[in-house]
């Protein structure tokens, strides 16, 4: 793949998105990448917790390829909507959490992406914005419906409508980030995040965003009936039995099965 990286550290997967001499801008051949390696690490069952990045020091990602999309008529951008849509949401389903490691500019198309993630660790010279309606178009990977769900709709339309950008601790004051480190420790802060989620149970953990997720997209009655199932269903886990038993038994437990 040449524009997403894979790189593993313990049980922690950072997957980089390079494309910087264009700011990370997520062109279709991006998000053909960014989604294959989602795909890859899939398969790496002794991942816990995913970091994304962008490469260099300029951008996560600075949006869309403009230049691809001044091209589009309706079916083309019609097609990378949808393509680009199932891909975020491939982030957002993804089996482990998924924490966006946030530097530079984060516009448009990028920060789209980073509202797939789970979390969102942001640089403190971040920059947020979308500036999709000043150039004639709109969001169209899901960034309105995530947004609205993080940072509440009146704040949505405003950042939506008016272009406005943002720095990082306006993007922390209204729950769009949940940290703001400084550049230099930016990676540093998404490992130790990163390492707190890989340490507990990895089944827990994947069944916990599970729930969060059909919380967030359903009723009350639906997604407190998926709640109380997976409830039990993690009884039937090893994981949970030898943490239970240890806690009981004011043992230490060393490591969880994954069973």
């Amino acid at each position: 793949m040449e524009y997403a990286l894979i790189e593993q550290q313990g049980h922690v997967c950072t997957i980089t998105i390079n494309f910087p001499k264009k700011l990370n801008a997520v062109s279709t051949a991006v998000l053909t990448d960014l989604g294959e390696a989602f795909d890859q690490v899939e398969k790496m069952k002794d991942v816990y917790c995913v970091i994304l990045k962008g490469a260099g020091e300029k951008a996560f990602v600075g949006g869309a390829d403009i230049k691809e999309m001044s091209e589009f008529g309706f079916y083309e951008a019609r097609d990378y909507a949808k393509f680009g849509g199932a891909v975020l949401e491939k982030i957002h389903q993804f089996r482990v959490p998924v924490i966006a490691a946030i530097n530079g500019y984060c516009l448009g198309g990028g920060v789209e992406v980073a509202l797939a993630c789970d979390m969102r660790i942001a640089a403190e010279n971040a920059k947020f914005a979308f500036p999709e309606v000043s150039l004639g178009i709109m969001t169209g990977t899901g960034g309105s419906q995530r947004l609205q769900a993080i940072v509440g709709e009146g704040r949505a339309r405003e950042l939506l409508l008016t272009c406005d950008r943002i720095g990082a601790e306006e993007a922390y004051r209204i729950g769009l980030v949940n940290k703001v480190v400084p550049a230099e420790n930016l990676m540093e802060e998404a490992m130790v995040m990163a390492e707190k989620v890989a340490k507990n149970g990895p089944i827990a953990v994947a069944t916990m965003k599970k729930a969060i997720n059909v919380a967030s997209e359903t009723d009350y009655p639906t997604s407190t009936e998926h709640m109380i199932l997976s409830f039990g269903s993690l009884f039937t886990t090893q994981d949970a039995h030898d943490a239970l038993s240890a806690f009981v038994n004011k043992e230490k437990l060393d490591h969880f099965n994954n069973k």
